[in-house]
């Protein structure tokens, strides 16, 4: 459970790293036309599992496989299209006169997306982590095969319950139950942003 945390967690603050740049990138500077946007979702609906491989010999190589910053890496590689394609709504409610205030008073291109549209962003980049860190925290494919014993996550290590001749399914219900339990402290503490950020925009 806390490989998962920690994976979950630290993914989607790497998540927001590259995908808000980005998506302030194509909404307001129009960086890649609308190609970009439409293909970075069409990455995210491909089969993950064309993208193992690939991401298995990256984590060899570069020293990584079979441990959590690893698999943190891949993770927040991962739901870069997703947090993009959402951070995209939001960044379509910010009015673009903020830009052009923010210039006309000497701001330039990373202090207007830093000090302007990031703090009026704020409850979409609190939903967008926690839908990232979701995604993350139940993912299985990619932790079942670049983690080793000390790296498991929890999907991994609820479906080892489930033995050659039989299956523990009181075991695996307790520790299910209990791998809710940072899940459901997450979305009540961070409540208030997380509607926030998903009815921004419905009413004036």
């Amino acid at each position: 459970m806390i490989n998962s945390i920690i994976a979950s967690t630290c993914s989607a603050v790497g998540t927001l790293l590259i995908a808000f740049p980005g998506a302030y990138a194509i909404d307001r500077h129009k960086t890649g036309g609308t190609a970009l946007s439409s293909l970075a979702i069409g990455l995210y609906v491909a089969p993950p599992v064309i993208a193992l491989l690939p991401f298995f010999f990256l984590l060899k190589t570069v020293g990584l496989l079979h441990s959590v910053p690893g698999l943190t890496l891949v993770y927040a590689l991962m739901n870069v299209p997703v947090a993009l394609w959402l951070l995209l709504g939001f960044f379509h409610r910010v009015p673009k006169e903020i830009d052009q205030a923010a210039a006309m008073d000497g701001a330039g291109v990373i202090r207007t997306m830093v000090s302007v549209i990031l703090p009026t962003l704020v409850p979409g980049l609190v939903a967008t982590a926690i839908i990232c860190a979701v995604l993350t925290y139940n993912e299985f494919l990619f932790a079942f095969f670049m983690t080793t014993n000390a790296s498991r996550t929890l999907p991994v290590a609820l479906a080892l319950f489930g033995g050659d001749q039989i299956v523990n399914y009181g075991q695996m219900a307790t520790a299910s139950l209990m791998g809710l339990i940072p899940v459901g402290i997450a979305v009540l503490f961070f409540q208030r942003w997380l509607v926030g950020g998903l009815t921004a925009g419905s009413a004036k």
